[in-house]
């Protein structure tokens, strides 16, 4: 299934998702029954009551209750909010590390389900079901062109660990079906999408997110890499909107000696908390090179904002999102929740990295959006130009350097933003799913010529006659194309379809072995 899994501690101090619940905000929620209990002479129970029995036209009662509660937390700050069960449950479990299914990702096309990835050590994996199987019926039920929904996939694929699947599918370059039986199961989610050898003495560890597995996972990988001879370690944590606090000191602690303050949190009705680290971290000296970007927020910003101030690694890329606020869920019997924030954080040498928000939510939500049509992303200087960071700093790291706060962590090295990698057709086919479908239709014979990986990377070339190829079988769904962007988007084009190609075939550290190759924030972070 798609990565989709996990459970929040919902008695624990939390920091959610930036990036997430950003686009959260930009919906109205249909919900269920809070099940809160209003004072009876509360406006708000009467007018309830009032719509309830009065109004002129049936109303559910539940969905006005769910958007009242929400308006009233966002009146607070733009963090504090209603989730709806099924927002609630979707956020959930993407930080627990796992779920019950069978393991796999897939993509519809033309009304088929058709696997791009199997999880290993999954049940798909146990069972033999192959990258690039279509899945054509469910328990002896046809399942191809039946008007699949994301709903019912989730439906037939989750369940109950050790319950059974039977599916048909036809497997890659096959014509004929083949019944493949399953149990599902427990699936790991690691929070780690990528852990390689940049080259002979750098690791690099790509971080998805800061989940209930998080530190397990990045020991893992730490330990891979260092029998492969990493002296030198490269994170990224670019376009991570957070997670877990515990998680985020967890992984702090892996850099730090014993008794360094990491973070501590504080609001009026929570006292002063701190994060300390301890003597057990497994990279305690080697150098370390951070990579952040607008959309690294909360637990990615504790982390990069602990690892400056104490000098510990260098920051590069582009400020981060700036998002400095606890939340602590309050779940509801109907599994409903409200996320409300109740400390700030603030780094060791004291900053909060919270950007304002004082001139509303829908100015807050825009700000990225101004900070690229003030020319933030392209220059270091606009950076520099913003209020925010043009009176004195009162925050110094531990060695002396000046360190802003207010509004996100700013790099110790500055790389702009790769506009031709972000053009509106790349954004487009990449939404549209265009890459993984041309992969799936025309990639796979090619990739029968290629025995390993390695033999991949060094040999394949995407030419232009390709990407001539790949654009008209895009044009199929993508109507109309501008001529001056396809021009403009070539070589990220080339990139991307090598890119979707090798994880089609050996997963996410090829995916990411490609991008990076041509990667100006990853090179910069190589030179550190």
């Amino acid at each position: 299934m798609k990565r989709t899994a996990g459970v929040i501690f919902r008695t624990t101090i939390l920091l959610f998702l930036g990036i997430m619940i950003g686009l959260l905000l930009n919906r109205d929620f249909a919900t269920h029954n809070l099940g809160l209990s209003f004072a009876n002479n509360s406006k708000i129970a009467k007018v309830l009551q009032l719509v309830d029995r009065n109004y002129v036209d049936s109303v559910n009662i539940d969905s006005i209750e769910g958007v009242s509660v929400n308006n009233l937390l966002q009146n607070l700050d733009p963090h504090s909010l209603y989730l709806p069960q099924q927002q609630a449950q979707s956020i959930n479990e993407r930080l627990d590390g796992g779920f019950n299914g069978i393991g796999i990702e897939y993509q519809v096309l033309r009304d088929t389900l058709i696997i791009t990835q199997v999880y290993a050590g999954g049940p798909a994996e146990k069972a033999g079901l192959l990258v690039g199987s279509k899945v054509v019926s469910v328990d002896g039920e046809k399942f191809s062109g039946t008007n699949i929904t994301t709903k019912r996939i989730n439906k037939v694929f989750r369940g109950d660990a050790d319950s059974a699947l039977k599916l048909g599918v036809i497997l890659p370059l096959s014509t004929k079906p083949k019944v493949i039986d399953i149990k599902r199961g427990h699936v790991d989610l690691s929070s780690v999408d990528a852990a390689y050898m940049a080259d002979a003495k750098t690791g690099y560890i790509k971080i998805s997110k800061f989940s209930a597995t998080t530190d397990v996972d990045f020991r893992k990988a730490l330990t891979n890499l260092k029998v492969d001879g990493m002296d030198k370690l490269m994170l990224d944590l670019r376009g991570n909107g957070g997670g877990y606090l515990n998680a985020a000191t967890s992984l702090a602690d892996e850099f730090l000696t014993g008794k360094k303050l990491i973070v501590y949190t504080k609001g009026i009705h929570e006292p002063r908390t701190d994060y300390f680290a301890t003597d057990s971290g497994m990279f305690q000296n080697g150098k370390v090179v951070v990579l952040i970007d607008e959309y690294s927020a909360s637990a990615s910003e504790i982390l990069a904002g602990a690892l400056q101030d104490l000098d510990r690694a260098t920051i590069v890329g582009r400020r981060s999102f700036g998002k400095g606020l606890v939340q602590q869920q309050f779940g509801f019997e109907d599994g409903s929740a409200v996320n409300l924030t109740v400390a700030r954080y603030y780094t060791p040498s004291g900053r909060s990295i919270q950007k304002s928000y004082k001139n509303g939510v829908d100015s807050y939500r825009s700000e990225l959006a101004q900070r690229m049509q003030k020319g933030e992303l392209f220059s270091e200087q606009s950076n520099l130009n913003d209020s925010i960071f043009k009176s004195p700093s009162n925050y110094h790291t531990s060695s002396g350097r000046k360190v802003f706060s207010g509004g996100g962590i700013m790099p110790d090295v500055f790389v702009p933003a790769d506009t031709t990698r972000s053009t509106m057709l790349i954004q487009d086919l990449s939404q549209q799913q265009l890459f993984t479908a041309y992969v799936i239709d025309r990639q796979q014979q090619l990739l029968k010529e290629y025995p390993t990986e390695d033999a991949f990377l060094k040999q394949y070339t995407v030419t232009n006659d390709d990407v001539d190829r790949f654009i008209l079988y895009a044009s199929q769904t993508i109507k109309e194309m501008d001529s001056h962007e396809v021009m403009i988007s070539r070589e990220p084009i080339k990139t991307i379809l090598k890119a979707h190609t090798a994880r089609f075939k050996w997963g996410d550290n090829a995916y990411f072995k490609v991008v990076n190759a041509d990667d100006v924030t990853f090179k910069k972070g190589l030179e550190q």
